[in-house]
């Protein structure tokens, strides 16, 4: 029997003192689903500079995904965001969780500027929004631990060459958190897994994104 394409979904530990992260509630929902020829392995990530993307790389040795979806939770977002680009910069607007606050260093030292998503972003938010979820293409990741594990993860697929896809998504509050958020947009964690699964499907379905205008700038 065929061994299994494994897809590798990472999601964030609680942080700024939330009691709940819905990155990881909803990466940890799909762990050993399997559909086709793929099956699921999640892993859950320190929101902690540096040591993030040490179990990130970790867990890409171990498992030699096909795919890496990092998932965190951007508070105030109102949609799925699904990531462009990431910087070479770490600049914190809050301290991590063993509170550090790092402004205005390098995620990696003499690597290149930036690195584009290797997922086929468009797709993936034109199936989500055909599917009745709110999405948008993101053009900044922000430059706390998100961006830091994105940046972590596109340099590590450079290392790989072409057979790993790679990329960020970005989801909003849970119900429970936007309720101590007045203002503050949400989203059903069951919708969050949905959402997940689609972008899993379309990069599979698709070489190559589609081409039409889209991105918004958080």
């Amino acid at each position: 029997m065929p061994m299994r394409k494994i897809i590798l979904l990472t999601g964030f530990e609680p942080f700024n003192q939330e009691t709940i992260n819905p990155s990881w509630e909803a990466v940890r929902a799909l762990q050993g689903w399997s559909e086709g020829d793929f099956i699921v392995h999640a892993r859950q990530l320190p929101c902690v500079f540096g040591q993030a993307n040490k179990v990130l790389h970790h867990a890409v040795e171990e498992l030699q995904p096909c795919m890496v979806i990092a998932v965190g939770q951007a508070g105030g977002r109102p949609d799925i965001s699904v990531e462009r680009i990431a910087i070479n910069i770490d600049d914190a607007p809050i301290a991590d969780n063993v509170q550090r606050l790092i402004v205005d260093q390098p995620v990696v030292y003499g690597a290149p500027a930036a690195y584009f998503s290797t997922l086929p972003i468009k797709a993936i938010v034109q199936a989500l929004r055909e599917a009745g979820l709110p999405a948008s293409v993101s053009q900044s990741a922000g430059t706390f631990v998100c961006n830091h594990v994105f940046y972590g993860l596109m340099h590590q697929a450079r290392d790989w060459g072409t057979t790993m896809r790679a990329g960020f998504i970005h989801i909003p509050y849970l119900p429970q958190q936007a309720a101590a958020h007045p203002g503050s947009a949400s989203m059903r964690l069951d919708d969050m897994v949905e959402g997940l699964r689609i972008a899993i499907r379309t990069t599979l379905a698709h070489t190559v994104d589609v081409r039409e205008s889209g991105g918004v700038t958080h």
